[in-house]
């Protein structure tokens, strides 16, 4: 893969609190990585124990994630999550989730408050070991870009297609390297197609829909 070649091999980080990935994506919506994760260390400082958010009120959540934006919104979201995991397991945990199908974990997370298909597959991904593929704003940009799906894809129609086109065994670097690329050269208004390592098998730069650097030309995230 010619993203591996660019940017390395990435190193699997996983993480086995898979409350703590669902609530790093809840705090990393409409938000910068830095301030998701700023966020996320003030909540587990504040309250080291899931439990203990249970016992607390919203403004007290709210207060210790204010640097993640829309704090107020997201703290009564942790709060109902957390709430409904305990009421439907009699415990603040997710681990069970590990002894299912990828299908019925996936069909357990989305029935929880404001949880998405990205979300869902976040904690699946990073922390239950499952090759379920999250579709961030990234991914689905450069997706539609390259031609590897149609550029009319909704998030849940990129997330079924391009589930299945990539091996279960590649899952996990094609999330985190079409990240990186979107980061660094596929941006959504200038791309930089001229130092793009797929511009040769991209379907976007072949059309002729980029000029040159200084123009700004855009797909719809």
């Amino acid at each position: 893969m010619l993203l591996r070649q660019e940017y390395g091999e990435p190193e699997w980080v996983p993480n086995k609190d898979p409350i703590g990935t669902l609530v790093q994506t809840v705090l990393s919506q409409n938000t910068s990585d830095s301030n998701s994760g700023r966020a996320y260390k003030s909540l587990r400082d504040a309250f080291p124990a899931w439990e203990s958010l249970l016992k607390s009120d919203v403004e007290a959540v709210a207060e210790s994630i204010k640097w993640g934006g829309l704090n107020r919104v997201k703290a009564a979201r942790i709060k109902q999550i957390i709430r409904l995991i305990a009421e439907k397991r009699g415990a603040v945990t997710l681990n069970f989730l590990e002894k299912m199908s990828m299908q019925d974990s996936e069909k357990w997370l989305l029935e929880l408050p404001g949880v998405g298909l990205k979300t869902a597959r976040c904690v699946q991904l990073f922390s239950l070991g499952m090759p379920a593929l999250p579709v961030d704003t990234h991914v689905l940009r450069v997706s539609k870009r390259l031609g590897i799906i149609g550029g009319s894809a909704a998030a849940d129609e990129a997330h079924r297609l391009l589930q299945e086109r990539v091996k279960p065994g590649d899952v996990y670097h094609f999330h985190i390297l079409m990240i990186m690329h979107g980061r660094k050269v596929c941006h959504a208004r200038t791309p930089d197609c001229p130092h793009c390592v797929l511009r040769g098998h991209c379907d976007y730069h072949s059309r002729g829909l980029y000029a040159g650097t200084n123009r700004k030309t855009a797909v719809p995230d």
